[in-house]
């Protein structure tokens, strides 16, 4: 037998290639293993199969570069929502209907346009906009 402890933990981590923009989140069951001789050495899963460490070589599955930013889970996730939550249409004001009837239509095929539009390649100035201190 060659281990004789064992301890899963699970981990998440958020991604940001500073190549690409690419963003991604992936979660992570982390073993820690002790062997019979007490060197201890880790073991990581994602989706049921062993990866390398994320915290050594992250590689970006978009462009396969090896520069990219970790964060704490949720980030990405929680700025591609606040960009979701800034393309969806908003409701026209009242007032509005006296306006030039051009730039009215112009204005509704733009925010129709952004409700349909197709998922969106995050640049990297998207995903750390929102982190940035002022």
């Amino acid at each position: 037998m060659s281990e004789i402890a064992a301890t899963t933990v699970h981990e998440a981590y958020a991604f940001a290639c500073m190549k690409c923009g690419h963003g991604w989140e992936q979660s992570y069951e982390i073993e820690h293993h002790v062997d019979v001789h007490g060197h201890a050495f880790v073991v990581y899963t994602a989706d049921g199969e062993r990866v390398p460490s994320p915290l050594s070589t992250p590689t970006c599955a978009n462009c396969g570069g090896h520069v990219v930013r970790i964060m704490r889970a949720g980030r990405v996730a929680g700025v591609q929502e606040l960009l979701r939550t800034q393309r969806t249409p908003r409701p026209r004001a009242a007032g509005t209907a006296g306006k030039d009837r051009a730039a009215g239509a112009a204005g509704e095929d733009r925010a129709a346009g952004a409700a349909v539009a197709p998922e969106r390649h995050w640049k990297l100035s998207d995903l750390l906009h929102p982190f940035h201190r002022r």
